[in-house]
């Protein structure tokens, strides 16, 4: 049975990335920062705590493996300190980059990176795909376009490329930690008013097929050394998914909006009081995060490697809002 190793195994995608290996007849070994919650993990799964700049734990835990799902990362965060930028840089940077080391002195055989679709930047009103220019603005998104280059340098002894990238849209589901599981919960306990029209459109996809997209990315020769993006393959506006989460919570969506033009002069006097209490200014940037529009294209995965998403925006939240519902999220 071959063996798979996933950094940050435990975190908000993890667990559906274990299932979908499990499911398909892999070993799992987990290096991780935490242990999950009882329960959350298949039985029989390897777990090990360490962290991926340790190059002692990533040597240990690469051994034996054949391939490695990559998802230990430092997450975006709104307008970070710029303090930050050095951790950026030794967890989404360095560690990738002793991940490499240890999978290429290990004979693994390849090594799947989650990155983002952030590195494209933001405020391009038009359809992005994996030939487009990067144009990273946060940390995040930088740290993670660094570390795309290593992986796509990095070979196998044979020669062969050892790496294939994943850019992955917004992520959803009852696990998951960020704005739409906020947005979700927030809908629910009736304390959300829209910004705006809400006609920006995103591309999101659903954490089931994300794990469907990752098994095709490790398990396909013809995956190694290329970039997908990785998405429901649909454009949604703000508005649309609003009402996919209402619908799911069975309650109609909020018919009060705020003007944006008001929000955003509201947020610009908030962000003053902060820099006078000496804070981070941090709610502008939120309304510009709120409105942006991001559209990307997943074609090139369904083409090359036959994805194709099992999950729609109805589908997928009416089954992350039932999962957060019976864990008790309200």
């Amino acid at each position: 049975m071959k063996t798979i190793l996933v950094t940050g195994g435990t975190g908000a995608v993890g667990p559906r990335i274990v299932e979908a290996l499990v499911a398909e007849g892999y070993a799992v070994r987990i290096l991780a920062l935490d242990a999950p919650k009882p329960g959350t993990l298949p039985a029989g799964v390897d777990l090990r705590l360490g962290s991926v700049i340790d190059p002692d734990a990533v040597r240990e835990a690469v051994q034996g493996c054949t391939g490695i799902i990559h998802m230990a990362a430092l997450l975006h965060i709104v307008n970070p300190p710029p303090t930050l930028r050095a951790k950026y840089e030794a967890v989404n940077v360095g560690g990738t980059r002793t991940l490499l080391d240890a999978a290429q002195a290990a004979g693994v055989q390849r090594v799947v990176f989650f990155s983002t679709i952030a590195v494209y930047g933001y405020g391009v009103r038009e359809t992005l795909s994996e030939e487009s220019p990067c144009c990273p603005e946060t940390f995040y998104g930088e740290t993670k376009f660094a570390a795309e280059k290593l992986v796509l340098d990095a070979k196998r002894s044979d020669g062969a490329p050892l790496g294939t990238i994943l850019r992955m849209g917004a992520i959803y589901g009852s696990g998951i930690k960020g704005n739409y599981r906020k947005l979700a919960l927030a809908l629910a306990k009736h304390r959300f008013i829209p910004v705006g029209r809400g006609q920006n459109r995103r591309s999101l996809v659903y954490d089931r097929d994300v794990a469907a997209a990752t098994v095709l990315a490790l398990r396909l020769e013809q995956a190694a050394g290329q970039v997908y993006n990785v998405t429901d393959n649909c454009f949604h506006t703000l508005a649309e998914i609003i009402a996919a989460i209402c619908e799911a919570l069975g309650r109609r969506p909020p018919r009060v909006r705020i003007p944006l033009a008001f929000a955003r002069l509201a947020a610009n006097s908030a962000d003053l009081l902060f820099r006078l209490a000496r804070r981070r200014p941090i709610v502008r940037a939120a309304v510009d995060k709120y409105v942006e529009e991001v559209m990307v294209s997943g074609d090139k995965i369904r083409r090359e490697l036959g994805f194709v998403p099992k999950y729609s925006l109805a589908k997928g939240w009416n089954e992350c809002v039932a999962e957060m519902r019976e864990a008790g999220e309200w």
